[in-house]
Order: structure tokens, then C-alpha cells, then sequence
């Protein structure tokens, strides 16, 4: 980990980014105090994780679902997965990755929504 001021970031930054990728973190300050973390994710899926440990709204998702968890409203890890399941099956996904809408569901780009 290497501490740097934000002056030295933004006349190197390209540097400071493949620093972070070769040697860890670089902490930015500005007079004197950390402001900023350059972080290199190992994939999206660490990516991903940073994103959501520091996303507000996750964090309250998260904090509902361990309220109602401990208020006893929560399932059993078999029968969620079968909901999963149960669900996917109802919705399949399409080659490209997005959810089909079924062909009644579809509508033309160029009509307006039908009211």
C-alpha cells in the first residue's frame, strides 16, 4: 500500500493505476487526509463485491433482512432455492442474457404503450 497526495495522482495517474494493479492499494490524501482509495479488482466479481460493501442501499437491504430473519420471517435455505428455481423456470432467459417478456408481453418500439 502506498499513500499519495491527490496533486501526484492527477499528474500520474496512468502510473498510480498500474501501481495498484501490480502492488495493492494507493491511498489518496488531500492535506494530509485519506479522500480516496485506488483499488485494482482481480475480476468483476470482486468488483462487484467492492461496489455493493460500500452501496447504502444494499447495506439497508440488508439490515431489512436481518430484522425480519431475526423477527422469524425468513425460510429455510431448501425452500428458498426452490423458489429460485420454481421462478427461473417461469421466466427463462434469452440467448442475450435478458429475460424473455413472452411474445403477448412484446411491444413494437415505434406504437406507444397500449392504455
Amino acid at each position: 500500500m502506498r499513500i499519495v497526495s491527490l496533486a501526484e495522482v492527477k499528474a500520474k495517474l496512468s502510473a498510480f493505476l498500474d501501481e495498484a494493479g501490480a502492488s495493492g492499494p494507493v491511498v489518496i490524501t488531500r492535506n494530509g487526509r485519506a479522500v480516496a482509495v485506488l483499488l485494482a479488482p482481480i475480476d468483476d466479481d470482486d468488483l462487484e463485491r467492492l461496489l455493493l460493501s460500500r452501496s447504502p442501499r444494499f447495506r439497508s437491504l440488508l439490515l431489512k433482512a436481518r430484522a425480519s430473519i431475526q423477527g422469524g420471517k425468513g425460510i429455510h435455505h431448501k425452500e428458498f432455492w426452490e423458489s429460485v428455481s420454481r421462478r427461473a423456470a417461469q421466466h427463462p432467459v434469452e440467448r442475450d442474457g435478458r429475460r424473455s417478456r413472452g411474445p403477448d408481453k412484446r411491444r413494437s418500439r415505434s406504437a406507444p404503450p397500449a392504455r
